[in-house]
């Protein structure tokens, strides 16, 4: 079981990074739950840094 969450908020948080390198706004994130929610908004923030890095 451990396994399935921790799959599930790596794909949250891979959603997020893929949304924040696309430019697209934090408001989109689909996830309601907190653990997912939070997972998905972390790979946002990487993908937004890592947008404005490759920018430089």
């Amino acid at each position: 079981m451990k396994r399935q969450k921790r799959d599930r908020l790596e794909r949250a948080q891979s959603k997020g990074f893929q949304a924040g390198i696309n430019g697209r706004s934090s408001e989109i994130c689909p996830y309601q739950q907190t653990d997912a929610r939070s997972h998905w908004l972390g790979g946002w923030r990487e993908g937004r840094t890592s947008k404005s890095e490759m920018m430089k």
